[in-house]
This record gives C-alpha cells, structure tokens and sequence, in this order.
C-alpha cells in the first residue's frame, strides 16, 4: 500500500503544480507510476469543475464559466500539456529529418505552427466545455481530466522512445499491467456520461492518429508527445461530449 502511495504522489508531483509533499527515498519510478496518471486527472478535473460550478452558481454565463474552468485546468498542472502539443507541432512540422524535428522540439522557444496548434486546442477545448456547463454536466469534466490522462501511458506503452532521455525515455518500460490499471480507472468514470462510449472511442482514434504520426516524424514518442497526446484525448472527448447536447 506504501508503494502506491508513493507511486500516486509521484503522478501528482510530475503531472501537477498542486502541492503533494516531498517524494521520499525510494521514489518510484516513472513507468511504475503510470497507472496514477488518471488520478491526477481526477485532481485537476475536480479543481476546473469547482470553479466552472462556482462560476454558474453566482450567475455567469456558460461560456465565461467554460473559459475559467480552462484557465484553472491550465494553471493546475503549469500548462505542461501544452508546453508539449506545442512542441510537437513545431517540430513535426518545422523540421524536414528526424534529428532536426527532435531538436527544434527541445528548444524553449515557440513558432508558428505550435501558436497556431495552441490556439485551435484551447479554442475546442472551451467550446467542448462550455457545451457541459450549458448542459449542466459540469461533473463530466472530471471524467474527462480523468480519461485524457490515459493517453500518455498509452503513447509509452505503444511506441519506443525517441531518445535516450527525457521522459518519454522513462517510461518506456510501462507494462501491460500499468496501461491496462490506468485505463480502468480513467475510463470507468466515462462510462457514466451520456455518449461515453462514443467519446472513448473518438478519443482512441484520435491517440492512435497521433501515434502513427509520431512514429512517422521521429520514429517513436519523447515527453512532449506524451503530452499531446493527452491534449488530443481531451480535445475529443469534449466536443463528442457536447455534441450530444
């Protein structure tokens, strides 16, 4: 049980800015600490759908409600997710080799295609949430949060790592076991949704979309494809969502 603990926390200190204390000596490693990624979703969730429900109580309207829940997702976990989807979308892009693609994603800077890539993910993002906060769903957030979280672990059971290092390459032992933990408890609470199924599925095509893609530009996946890929799941699992209204 101890291990578990440890393994939680360690989901929460990598994938949120949320204060969980000091890791303690063993820290667990990142691969075994894969099947938690849905419960850092549950934190983040919980932290956007409280003040998306906070917002309506005291009378705003859904898309102000929609835009705040965003700001408080993307201020929950430093905007890590979109530090990657940015990247990625520089690099895939920006680069004609695989070496070149997996250099220009390591630089801090952002170009064309990722603020371009940032705003299409955020503007479907808050459109999807301000269908649920119109359809009074505001707790499917945390269900999606929750589920989005499954893609990382998926990507790095799927594909090899890209490079030697970085986080990607950390993980690149996760088991059968840790995917298979991680989508039950990401996925279950889909299930209570209307159209979750079909949001399931969307958001599988659209990781697995993802992957090939990566495969393809830079023959596996690195932190930053870990990243959007939770992005992408997101982004699909709330317009299916909303469009149900």
């Amino acid at each position: 049980m101890r291990q578990r603990l440890a393994q939680a926390q360690l989901a929460l200190v990598l994938l949120t800015r949320v204060p969980c204390g000091s890791l303690r000596s063993p820290v667990p490693t990142l691969a075994s600490a894969a099947w938690a990624f849905p419960l850092a979703g549950f934190l983040v969730g919980l932290i956007a759908a409280g003040v998306m429900g906070a917002a309506l109580a005291l009378g705003l309207s859904p898309p102000v409600a929609a835009g705040l829940g965003l700001g408080a997702q993307v201020m929950a976990t430093g905007a890590l997710h979109e530090d990657g989807l940015a990247d990625i979308c520089d690099g895939f892009w920006g680069g004609a080799a695989p070496e070149r693609r997996l250099q220009i994603m390591r630089d801090s800077r952002i170009g064309s295609y990722g603020t371009v890539g940032l705003i299409l993910t955020l503007g479907l993002r808050w459109l999807g949430l301000e269908a649920l906060a119109e359809m009074q769903a505001v707790v499917a957030v945390i269900a999606v949060a929750m589920a989005s979280r499954v893609a990382p672990v998926a990507l790095m059971g799927w594909l090899p790592a890209a490079r030697a290092d970085g986080l990607g390459a950390q993980g690149r032992t996760v088991g059968a076991g840790s995917i298979l933990a991680a989508a039950l408890l990401g996925g279950l609470p889909m299930l209570l949704a209307p159209q979750g199924w079909v949001a399931l599925g969307a958001a599988s095509l659209a990781v697995a979309v993802l992957a090939r893609i990566a495969r393809a530009k830079i023959g596996g996946q690195t932190g930053d494809v870990l990243g959007a890929g939770q992005q992408v799941a997101e982004c699909a699992l709330l317009l299916t969502l909303g469009a149900g209204r």
